[in-house]
């Protein structure tokens, strides 16, 4: 005879929250009961270490799912601890009550030193079975108890009821769920094999199915009826000795769904504050859209086997968005649903664990492995440089990591700052650089002059990307970076600057005439007309003052459809040059001299990859001039 019971938590409102609005798939249902059945076998595990009778049959773990598309009814049973008829009166009936959670408190006040990690925090996760079902019924038994088993049930409308069931049944819990009239996806053998896969593939105990299969079918589905549905091997738990590199790639290519292998496996064991585990992988190649903004990045997240989602991006910065990956612990705190973290701390430190794992990874196959480095950095160097300008308290380590082109060495190799630092003379007190369109632009650009000549080298910034991150290069190891296109750029010791600008200044005194006729001429475009300290063959330059946009930026943000106020540069002059010592002669009224003064300005837009202001009226000219 079954008695009848009035759910004990604020009854139908918090019950319809739960069913209705605290869980954002239904799917989740099997993940939470999948769980608990899990936790009920954990349990039982546990307290058969101290009562003997618990385990007197010992038991093959399991967890069968079985489907009957007649009855459209879902069957969930385990073999776990079980429970009597006051603890589904106390556990079930209450909402936010669990009896896992009750479990480990009781624990913490043995402080028992080798409790089982238990899935369930909240007793909510139960009623996810009423988001698919109308009517649900449990039946169980306790391990260990000789009172017969016991039947609860209800439709989830405030009320349930429990009888005690005179026929025997086996010790553990089963689940019947009566699925609503729109939920028949769950009653395919391949939706549940899909979800099992997805969110429980890591359980520690074997999940199997029974659909009810049709007789014509049923010699093929005998044949997998034994075979588990997971694969209960949770790679990251495993010490790398004993995992093979096909098994690695195996599960990478699972996750990440690439068909070629990670360049590199980063497993992480972390213990301490926090403790947690993550398998990491780092692709050979960057996907297509890498840069993409709706694309979504970041990591699989576990919480003691149990899949809780992908691309938790909490967990890594935007700028290694690359990497692929699980991680799992222990120790996170998550809500009810288990699909918003609730911790942020713990977050933060497991995040901060992850990044300078992956730093030190980079920067030792930087050391010990270069070929294989420079792989990694023709695919991601430029995403990696988008932390120099997001994440403050690991740029010194993301400077160690980039590449930059050298002016100087044979073939303009990749160098790094540690490279070009260790290559400087003792006279050399700064690290110069030049941002440019591409390495051949850069590489013909008249900014290189005067420091090729001296003998030093320059880095030549040509990612697209450079232009946005080289003002926070600041300084590396002591030296500044100064870009070489800057109008307060100086080459040399402190006695070899003061002679340069007395030759300067004597220069300009000498031209004096000639920088008084053309600054009118190109007033609309530039703001002075100056003697340059840079240039020894090329004539003239463009160069920017430390407050205005480089040009790269410049061009970048107008590409990008940006509305940028137009700067005007600064012309710099070679007074060596044959062409300015021509034009030095001209008298100020000379037509002539305006051309001259247009055909300078083309000239250095051109040589670090502009076009002149007005390519029409630069043509024109050059041809007039070629004709004399």
């Amino acid at each position: 005879m079954s008695t009848q019971h009035h759910f004990q938590a604020e009854t139908r409102q918090l019950l319809d929250l739960v069913i209705h609005s605290l869980y954002s798939k239904k799917e989740i249902f099997l993940r939470e009961l999948i769980s608990n059945a899990s936790d009920a076998i954990d349990r039982a595990q546990y307290e058969g270490l101290t009562d003997k009778s618990i385990l007197a049959d010992t038991p093959a773990w399991r967890i069968d799912i079985s489907l009957d598309k007649d009855a459209k009814t879902l069957t969930l049973r385990d073999n776990g601890i079980g429970m009597t008829e006051a603890e589904m009166i106390e556990h079930l009936g209450t909402i936010a009550r669990s009896g896992t959670k009750h479990f480990i408190q009781s624990l913490k006040q043995k402080q028992e030193p080798n409790a089982p990690e238990l899935i369930g925090q909240f007793g909510v996760g139960f009623y996810a079975a009423f988001m698919v079902a109308d009517e649900v019924t449990v039946v169980s038994k306790r391990r260990g108890h000789t009172g017969p088993a016991v039947k609860w049930q209800s439709k989830g409308d405030g009320d349930f009821s429990t009888e005690t069931l005179a026929d025997a049944a086996p010790d553990g819990t089963t689940l019947t769920l009566h699925l609503r009239d729109e939920m028949d996806e769950f009653l395919d053998g391949w939706r549940i094999r899909q979800l099992v896969k997805q969110y429980s593939d890591f359980i520690a105990y074997p999940i199997h199915l029974d659909d009810k299969i049709k007789d014509d079918d049923k010699k093929d589905e005998d044949e997998a009826e034994d075979k588990p549905l997971n694969t209960m091997r949770a790679l990251w738990k495993r010490s790398k000795s004993d995992v093979k590199d096909d098994e690695y790639t195996e599960f990478y290519k699972h996750i990440s769904h690439d068909s070629d292998a990670p360049l590199k496996t980063i497993p992480i064991a972390a213990e301490g504050v926090v403790e947690f585990r993550a398998l990491l992988f780092v692709p050979q190649n960057a996907p297509y859209d890498l840069f993409n903004p709706t694309r979504k990045n970041g990591l699989h997240l576990y919480v003691r086997n149990v899949f809780i989602g992908a691309d938790f991006e909490a967990l890594l910065p935007e700028y290694l968005r690359f990497v692929r990956g699980v991680v799992e612990s222990s120790d996170l705190p998550l809500n009810v649903s288990r699909e918003i973290l609730q911790d942020d701390a713990v977050i933060r430190k497991i995040r901060n664990n992850l990044v300078n794992k992956l730093l030190g990874t980079f920067a030792d196959m930087k050391k010990d492995d270069p070929a294989l480095y420079k792989k990694f950095y023709a695919a991601f160097g430029r995403v990696l440089k988008e932390g120099l300008h997001t994440d403050w308290g690991n740029k010194d380590k993301i400077k160690d990591l980039l590449l930059f082109n050298s002016a100087r060495l044979e073939g303009n190799p990749l160098i790094s700052l540690r490279d070009y630092k260790d290559a400087m003379s003792s006279t050399q007190k700064d690290i110069y650089y030049l941002a440019s369109e591409s390495l051949d632009t850069a590489r013909q650009s008249p900014h290189l002059e005067a420091v090729l000549q001296a003998g030093c080298d320059a880095l030549l910034l040509v990612d697209p990307i450079d232009a946005y991150i080289a003002p926070d290069l600041g300084e590396y190891d002591g030296a500044k970076l100064i870009p070489l296109d800057r109008s307060d750029f100086e080459l040399g010791t402190e006695d070899e600057r003061k002679a340069g600008k007395e030759k300067q200044e004597a220069a300009t005194k000498d031209l004096k005439n000639l920088l008084t006729a053309l600054q009118p001429l190109l007033d609309e475009e530039i703001r002075e007309i100056r003697v340059s300290p840079r240039l020894t063959e090329s004539a003239c330059c463009l160069v920017t003052e430390e407050a205005d946009m480089n040009p790269m930026m410049t061009r970048m943000m107008q590409a990008m459809g940006q509305d940028v106020p137009k700067q005007k540069r600064i012309l710099e002059i070679n007074p060596a040059h044959p062409v300015i010592q021509k034009m030095k002669s001209m008298p100020a009224a000379d037509a002539q001299l305006k051309d001259y003064a247009e055909l300078l300005l083309g000239q250095a837009q051109l040589a670090e990859g502009d076009a002149p202001t007005n390519p029409k009226r630069f043509t024109q000219l050059l041809a007039a001039l070629m004709a004399k």
